[in-house]
Protein backbone atom coordinates (compact mmCIF):
# COMPACT_ATOMS: atom_id res chain seq x y z
CA UNK A 1 0.00 0.00 0.00
CA UNK A 2 1.51 3.35 -0.95
CA UNK A 3 2.30 5.34 2.03
CA UNK A 4 0.67 9.35 1.38
CA UNK A 5 3.52 11.34 0.18
CA UNK A 6 2.14 13.85 2.89
CA UNK A 7 3.35 12.10 5.17
CA UNK A 8 6.27 10.53 6.49
CA UNK A 9 6.79 7.06 7.88
CA UNK A 10 8.76 6.65 11.26
CA UNK A 11 9.50 3.42 12.97
CA UNK A 12 9.09 3.94 17.22
CA UNK A 13 10.32 1.32 19.73
CA UNK A 14 9.50 1.94 23.45
CA UNK A 15 11.62 -0.52 25.65
CA UNK A 16 11.67 -1.18 29.16
CA UNK A 17 15.34 -2.61 29.54
CA UNK A 18 15.59 -3.66 33.15
CA UNK A 19 19.14 -2.45 32.89
CA UNK A 20 20.03 -5.12 30.91
CA UNK A 21 19.35 -7.77 34.06
CA UNK A 22 17.88 -10.96 33.02
CA UNK A 23 14.80 -12.10 34.37
CA UNK A 24 12.89 -15.44 32.77
CA UNK A 25 10.75 -16.24 35.94
CA UNK A 26 8.93 -14.88 38.54
CA UNK A 27 11.17 -16.51 40.89
CA UNK A 28 14.68 -14.71 39.51
CA UNK A 29 13.32 -12.00 40.93
CA UNK A 30 14.54 -13.21 44.67
CA UNK A 31 17.32 -15.42 43.19
CA UNK A 32 19.07 -13.02 40.93
CA UNK A 33 18.26 -9.98 42.50
CA UNK A 34 21.89 -9.28 42.55
CA UNK A 35 22.44 -8.54 39.21
CA UNK A 36 20.30 -5.31 39.78
CA UNK A 37 22.79 -3.91 41.96
CA UNK A 38 26.36 -5.47 40.67
CA UNK A 39 28.06 -5.50 37.44
CA UNK A 40 27.57 -8.99 36.66
CA UNK A 41 25.28 -11.44 34.62
CA UNK A 42 25.36 -10.95 30.43
CA UNK A 43 24.43 -7.15 30.98
CA UNK A 44 26.58 -6.00 27.51
CA UNK A 45 25.56 -8.74 25.68
CA UNK A 46 22.07 -8.01 26.79
CA UNK A 47 22.59 -4.07 25.61
CA UNK A 48 24.00 -5.44 22.33
CA UNK A 49 21.15 -7.42 21.44
CA UNK A 50 18.66 -4.49 22.47
CA UNK A 51 20.98 -2.34 20.36
CA UNK A 52 20.40 -4.29 17.10
CA UNK A 53 16.58 -3.96 18.21
CA UNK A 54 16.78 -0.05 18.51
CA UNK A 55 19.02 0.19 15.35
CA UNK A 56 15.76 -1.03 13.04
CA UNK A 57 13.82 2.21 14.91
CA UNK A 58 13.94 5.84 14.39
CA UNK A 59 13.04 7.45 17.58
CA UNK A 60 13.31 5.28 20.64
CA UNK A 61 12.37 5.17 24.29
CA UNK A 62 14.08 3.42 27.28
CA UNK A 63 12.84 2.74 30.81
CA UNK A 64 14.97 1.81 33.13
CA UNK A 65 18.33 2.47 31.53
CA UNK A 66 21.39 2.99 34.11
CA UNK A 67 22.98 6.51 33.54
CA UNK A 68 26.25 5.06 34.98
CA UNK A 69 26.35 3.22 38.51
CA UNK A 70 28.59 0.13 39.82
CA UNK A 71 25.73 -2.32 38.45
CA UNK A 72 26.35 -1.33 35.16
CA UNK A 73 30.24 -0.96 35.33
CA UNK A 74 29.53 3.11 35.28
CA UNK A 75 28.76 2.73 31.85
CA UNK A 76 25.58 5.18 30.73
CA UNK A 77 23.54 2.87 28.73
CA UNK A 78 21.21 4.90 26.91
CA UNK A 79 24.65 6.80 25.50
CA UNK A 80 26.35 2.72 25.22
CA UNK A 81 23.08 1.80 23.00
CA UNK A 82 23.09 5.08 20.66
CA UNK A 83 26.97 3.86 19.50
CA UNK A 84 25.92 0.73 19.11
CA UNK A 85 22.89 1.69 17.24
CA UNK A 86 23.89 3.83 14.91
CA UNK A 87 22.05 7.07 16.59
CA UNK A 88 23.54 10.59 16.28
CA UNK A 89 21.25 12.45 18.87
CA UNK A 90 20.40 11.22 22.59
CA UNK A 91 19.34 11.86 25.98
CA UNK A 92 18.71 10.70 29.24
CA UNK A 93 16.99 11.66 32.34
CA UNK A 94 18.28 10.26 35.39
CA UNK A 95 14.99 9.54 37.90
CA UNK A 96 16.36 7.29 41.08
CA UNK A 97 19.72 7.19 42.64
CA UNK A 98 20.23 3.95 45.41
CA UNK A 99 23.29 4.64 46.97
CA UNK A 100 25.58 5.01 43.31
CA UNK A 101 24.76 1.39 43.38
CA UNK A 102 21.56 1.30 41.13
CA UNK A 103 20.57 4.20 39.09
CA UNK A 104 17.46 4.18 36.78
CA UNK A 105 16.88 6.77 33.57
CA UNK A 106 14.42 7.17 30.84
CA UNK A 107 16.39 7.90 27.41
CA UNK A 108 15.65 8.61 23.99
CA UNK A 109 17.62 7.81 20.27
CA UNK A 110 16.99 9.59 17.54
CA UNK A 111 17.87 9.69 13.97
CA UNK A 112 16.16 13.45 14.01
CA UNK A 113 17.66 16.05 16.36
CA UNK A 114 14.59 17.87 18.42
CA UNK A 115 14.87 21.69 18.57
CA UNK A 116 13.89 21.26 22.13
CA UNK A 117 13.82 18.59 25.05
CA UNK A 118 12.36 19.26 28.61
CA UNK A 119 12.91 16.98 31.43
CA UNK A 120 9.75 16.63 33.64
CA UNK A 121 9.72 14.59 37.32
CA UNK A 122 6.52 13.34 38.07
CA UNK A 123 4.55 13.79 41.17
CA UNK A 124 3.83 11.03 43.66
CA UNK A 125 4.22 9.08 47.28
CA UNK A 126 7.56 8.06 46.20
CA UNK A 127 9.80 10.84 44.05
CA UNK A 128 12.20 8.92 41.41
CA UNK A 129 9.83 8.58 38.34
CA UNK A 130 9.89 11.15 35.36
CA UNK A 131 9.11 12.13 32.29
CA UNK A 132 11.42 13.19 28.84
CA UNK A 133 9.47 15.48 26.04
CA UNK A 134 10.89 15.84 22.93
CA UNK A 135 9.79 18.39 20.20
CA UNK A 136 10.53 17.66 16.19
CA UNK A 137 9.52 20.55 13.89
CA UNK A 138 8.79 23.75 14.50
CA UNK A 139 5.67 25.49 15.95
CA UNK A 140 2.66 24.41 17.47
CA UNK A 141 1.77 21.56 15.10
CA UNK A 142 5.83 19.87 15.18
CA UNK A 143 5.72 16.44 16.56
CA UNK A 144 6.03 15.94 20.45
CA UNK A 145 7.37 12.64 21.91
CA UNK A 146 7.41 11.95 25.31
CA UNK A 147 8.92 8.73 27.47
CA UNK A 148 7.48 8.34 30.68
CA UNK A 149 7.58 5.47 33.28
CA UNK A 150 4.63 5.39 36.00
CA UNK A 151 3.95 4.24 39.41
CA UNK A 152 2.89 0.82 40.32
CA UNK A 153 0.30 2.35 42.70
CA UNK A 154 -3.24 3.52 41.32
CA UNK A 155 -3.50 6.73 43.13
CA UNK A 156 -0.04 7.82 42.17
CA UNK A 157 -0.39 7.38 38.39
CA UNK A 158 -3.51 9.33 38.80
CA UNK A 159 -1.87 12.55 39.90
CA UNK A 160 1.17 11.73 36.91
CA UNK A 161 -0.75 10.94 34.37
CA UNK A 162 -2.58 14.37 35.64
CA UNK A 163 0.51 15.96 34.87
CA UNK A 164 1.23 14.55 31.69
CA UNK A 165 -1.78 15.72 30.57
CA UNK A 166 -2.04 18.98 31.59
CA UNK A 167 1.88 19.33 29.38
CA UNK A 168 0.54 17.49 26.49
CA UNK A 169 -3.19 19.20 26.22
CA UNK A 170 -2.06 21.59 23.41
CA UNK A 171 -0.08 19.01 21.11
CA UNK A 172 -2.14 17.97 18.51
CA UNK A 173 0.53 15.56 17.27
CA UNK A 174 2.00 13.81 19.96
CA UNK A 175 3.26 10.61 20.98
CA UNK A 176 3.56 9.16 24.33
CA UNK A 177 5.25 6.35 25.25
CA UNK A 178 6.62 4.25 28.21
CA UNK A 179 5.85 1.81 30.82
CA UNK A 180 2.65 2.38 32.46
CA UNK A 181 2.27 -0.19 34.74
CA UNK A 182 -1.62 -0.03 33.69
CA UNK A 183 -3.63 -1.40 31.21
CA UNK A 184 -4.60 1.35 28.45
CA UNK A 185 -8.37 0.94 29.95
CA UNK A 186 -7.79 1.16 33.45
CA UNK A 187 -10.04 4.60 35.32
CA UNK A 188 -6.93 6.96 35.64
CA UNK A 189 -5.85 6.48 31.83
CA UNK A 190 -9.10 8.25 31.10
CA UNK A 191 -7.33 11.54 32.30
CA UNK A 192 -5.27 11.41 29.44
CA UNK A 193 -8.24 10.72 26.89
CA UNK A 194 -9.61 13.16 28.21
CA UNK A 195 -7.70 16.02 28.36
CA UNK A 196 -5.32 15.32 25.40
CA UNK A 197 -5.99 14.24 21.86
CA UNK A 198 -3.90 10.99 22.47
CA UNK A 199 -6.49 7.99 21.98
CA UNK A 200 -6.26 4.49 23.16
CA UNK A 201 -4.54 1.92 21.34
CA UNK A 202 -6.59 -0.02 18.57
CA UNK A 203 -5.16 -3.04 20.34
CA UNK A 204 -3.58 -4.56 23.21
CA UNK A 205 -0.65 -5.64 22.90
CA UNK A 206 1.05 -7.56 25.98
CA UNK A 207 4.44 -7.17 27.26
CA UNK A 208 4.51 -8.53 30.54
CA UNK A 209 6.23 -10.81 32.28
CA UNK A 210 8.18 -10.93 29.35
CA UNK A 211 8.32 -15.41 29.42
CA UNK A 212 4.73 -15.78 29.58
CA UNK A 213 2.77 -11.91 28.41
CA UNK A 214 -0.38 -11.76 29.98
CA UNK A 215 -0.49 -7.80 30.77
CA UNK A 216 -0.43 -4.87 28.20
CA UNK A 217 1.32 -2.53 30.57
CA UNK A 218 3.64 -0.70 28.32
CA UNK A 219 2.55 1.14 25.56
CA UNK A 220 2.91 3.76 22.52
CA UNK A 221 -0.20 6.53 22.05
CA UNK A 222 -0.68 8.50 19.21
CA UNK A 223 -2.53 11.57 18.99
CA UNK A 224 -5.44 11.38 16.23
CA UNK A 225 -3.50 13.12 13.57
CA UNK A 226 -1.50 10.53 13.52
CA UNK A 227 -1.45 6.89 11.84
CA UNK A 228 -0.18 3.95 13.71
CA UNK A 229 0.72 0.53 11.48
CA UNK A 230 1.92 -2.66 12.29
CA UNK A 231 2.27 -2.68 16.31
CA UNK A 232 4.08 -5.51 18.05
CA UNK A 233 5.58 -7.17 21.10
CA UNK A 234 9.09 -7.56 20.37
CA UNK A 235 11.98 -9.18 22.93
CA UNK A 236 14.34 -6.85 24.72
CA UNK A 237 17.04 -9.27 25.21
CA UNK A 238 16.29 -10.70 28.69
CA UNK A 239 14.22 -7.63 30.17
CA UNK A 240 11.18 -8.71 32.29
CA UNK A 241 9.35 -6.71 29.65
CA UNK A 242 8.57 -7.10 26.00
CA UNK A 243 9.12 -3.94 24.19
CA UNK A 244 6.84 -2.22 21.49
CA UNK A 245 7.81 -1.37 17.85
CA UNK A 246 4.95 0.44 15.88
CA UNK A 247 5.33 2.23 12.26
CA UNK A 248 3.97 6.14 12.76
CA UNK A 249 2.86 8.29 9.76
CA UNK A 250 3.67 11.48 10.50
CA UNK A 251 2.31 14.77 8.80
CA UNK A 252 5.59 16.30 6.70
CA UNK A 253 4.47 19.70 7.95
CA UNK A 254 5.08 18.58 11.48
CA UNK A 255 8.78 17.96 10.91
CA UNK A 256 9.51 20.76 9.29
CA UNK A 257 12.09 23.44 10.54
CA UNK A 258 11.57 26.99 9.00
CA UNK A 259 14.64 26.35 6.71
CA UNK A 260 12.94 23.37 5.03
CA UNK A 261 10.53 25.49 4.35
CA UNK A 262 13.09 28.14 2.61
Amino acid sequence: MAIDPSTRRLRLLSANIQAGSSTRRYSDYATRSWSHVLPAGNKRWALDQIAQLAGTHDIVGLQEADPGSWRSGFTNQTHYLAERGGFDWWTHQPNRNVANLASSANGLLARLEPVEVQSHPLPGRISGRGMLLARFGEGAEGLSIAVAHLSLGAQSRRSQLSFIAELLHDHPNAVLMGDFNCTADTPEMQILYRNTSLQPPSCAIQTFPSWRPAKAIDHVLATGSLVCNDMQAMPAALSDHLAVSVALDVPVAALQSPNDAA
